[in-house]
């Protein structure tokens, strides 16, 4: 059984490794980095500890959220370090038969791929399984 937490950005349902995953929650203020890609939406100060905010959308080809929108947040460990990523929504954790895990679609958008490490169909959708390392060198 595959566990992941999932989560919504734009239409699309995705979901990382409960593994992977330190918390979710919502979004802190972020300190703009100057000159930063346009992957990088900021850092914020978790307890302490300044962390890089990967915003996913752009590499996405999504446009950026409403202004009044409220992101959430997944912070996720890459080589020891966490790293938050920004979502529109966070979903549940879901517990995958390891035989309901694939390769992800042919239709995918290939400049997506790299991003998605294996698709998985639900009963009423698809859920798209993120590389965190991939995704946190987003920027």
């Amino acid at each position: 059984m595959n566990r992941y937490v999932t989560f919504t950005i734009g239409d699309d349902l995705y979901g990382v490794d409960v593994l992977r995953v330190q918390e979710a929650l919502r979004a802190h203020a972020r300190t703009r980095v100057p000159l930063a890609p346009p992957g990088i939406a900021g850092v914020v100060n978790l307890r302490g500890q300044v962390v890089v905010t990967v915003d996913l959308r752009p590499r996405l080809g999504l446009p950026a959220l409403a202004q009044d929108a409220e992101p959430m947040m997944v912070v996720v460990q890459v080589d020891g370090e966490p790293v938050s990523l920004l979502v529109d929504e966070i979903g549940d954790v879901l517990d995958v038969p390891v035989d309901d895990v694939g390769v992800p679609p042919e239709t995918l958008d290939p400049d997506l791929r790299p991003l998605i490490r294996s698709a998985c169909t639900l009963e009423d959708r698809l859920l798209l399984v993120l590389d965190v390392d991939e995704a946190a060198s987003a920027a």
